[in-house]
């Protein structure tokens, strides 16, 4: 089958087909670490994740890296405001996230660079810049000359006063043109520094993630992934200051072939913002939700819509997952995963819906068309449909055989339900709904049926 993604660049859907197909290469843009993430970093690692994860379906080996921000201005004014190291800082923000994102069923990516591991590689992109004729000294600051670089604002299809007004940086008197960007700058003495040929400073948040993708994946590679909102500045530039360390005027596709950005997350339908208060952090809703619970959440929109986040979201996923594990626990057939078949039509149909530019609400109404339809099948297709509904969760990353917690918390919960089920045969309802509590508040949701008595843990 074949793959299309929605190429931000083209502005179309496109036929993935990767550079080599031995190794197809992706990169996307990583938190900054100097606080907990929000929904929307969320949002990324979690599309993405699943891009990935789609792609091994036909690739044997796909190399993801996604980067660790640990020097930004951001950073530098936190560990100020909190009297922190700032190594202590990202150390601290690196492990939370990458905490998180594991609770969300998101894969380590194959690399993880840091940006402080890769300054030696900034210094050459940018005396490289320079060489080309598409970057100058002023003031201490290396600059990026963007009238040197003829594709500019293709990617965002802005206008010259739509750059200059979305550029969101500081227009200085050291700059040529307002819409020039820093590609190195000086340091105090209190931020931290790099000597440099230009003098003691730090790099430009935008080449951080050029330098590590051209490193790590060399170019041109086959993906880049972000968020819309980093479509301009952020990647309008790293596409500037990469395309020009290879040639002057290089033509975009030298970097990279296709473009990924995944939607805004509004909350109650507005934009989260510190001003407002309103920022969701993934920290806070996993102490209330199990991360599959915030995975299919996630994932219920398609990935290029705007994301309204809000409780009732959280609670409709939770409605969805319990329905789907009740009714997998109700359907009762013992081989699972385990079952031998070569060529399962109904996954190929489940698969096919993802391949079309990861459709996720068809995967899921599809995922429901199986449920409803596993009663009426023959056993062969039951067997066939029961499999792909456990693989095609598996690939969405909210896998039903790793949802019922580990072998000891298992015996500990069948031993209460077995002592729940003696009770209503002796009719001793007051310690059947004492049990019931007991299981509740341990997050664990009974249902009693003809079959016997079904259970499932969602917090």
């Amino acid at each position: 089958m074949k793959i299309s993604i929605f190429d931000s660049f083209s502005r179309k859907k496109r036929e993935f087909k990767p550079i080599n197909s031995d190794n197809v290469r992706i990169y996307a843009c990583g938190p900054t670490v100097y606080d907990y993430a929000h929904v929307g970093n969320a949002r990324m690692a979690v599309v993405t994740d699943l891009l990935v994860k789609t792609l091994r379906c036909s690739y044997k080996k796909v190399t993801y890296v996604s980067n660790i921000t640990d020097i930004d201005d951001k950073i530098i004014n936190a560990s100020k405001n909190l009297k922190i190291p700032i190594n202590s800082l990202t150390k601290k923000f690196s492990k939370i996230y990458n905490e998180n994102m594991s609770s969300l069923n998101v894969d380590q990516p194959d690399l993880q660079p840091r940006a402080t591991q890769f300054i030696e590689e900034m210094l050459k992109m940018i005396i490289k810049l320079i060489e080309n004729e598409c970057a100058y000294v002023s003031n201490n600051h290396v600059l990026f000359d963007v009238n040197s670089f003829e594709h500019y604002g293709k990617l965002s299809g802005r206008s010259l006063d739509e750059q200059i007004a979305g550029a969101r940086v500081e227009v200085a008197d050291y700059k040529k043109n307002p819409r020039d960007f820093i590609l190195w700058k000086p340091s105090n003495d209190d931020e931290p520094g790099w000597p440099s040929p230009w003098g003691r400073g730090r790099p430009g948040w935008h080449l951080e993630c050029s330098a590590m993708s051209s490193k790590c994946l060399q170019t041109p590679f086959d993906i880049h992934c972000g968020g819309v909102d980093l479509t301009f500045p952020h990647h309008e530039n790293e596409i500037a200051q990469s395309c020009s360390a290879i040639k002057k005027n290089s033509n975009p596709n030298e970097f990279c072939k296709y473009w990924f950005h995944n939607g805004f997350v509004t909350y109650n339908g507005e934009k989260m913002s510190k001003s407002i208060g309103n920022i969701q952090l993934v920290h806070d809703i996993l102490k209330r939700y199990d991360g599959k619970v915030i995975r299919l959440s996630l994932l219920s929109a398609h990935y290029r819509q705007p994301l309204n986040w809000n409780e009732k979201i959280l609670q409709q996923s939770k409605q969805t997952l319990s329905r789907i594990f009740k009714n997998l626990e109700r359907i009762k057939i013992n081989s699972l995963n385990n079952l031998q078949i070569e060529k399962n039509e109904f996954y190929e149909d489940f698969v096919a819906t993802l391949f079309d530019d990861l459709n996720t609400p068809k995967a899921f109404g599809i995922i429901n068309k199986y449920l409803n339809m596993m009663e009426k099948a023959s056993t062969q297709n039951a067997d066939k449909i029961h499999q792909a509904i456990n693989k095609g969760l598996d690939l969405l990353g909210i896998n039903i055989l790793n949802s019922r917690g580990d072998m000891t918390e298992n015996d500990t919960i069948k031993k209460l339900i077995q002592e729940r089920d003696s009770a209503r045969k002796n009719k001793d309802f007051t310690k059947a709904d004492e049990i019931r509590e007991k299981l509740k508040k341990i997050n664990i949701e009974i249902e009693d049926t003809k079959e016997g008595t079904l259970w499932t843990k969602i917090k």
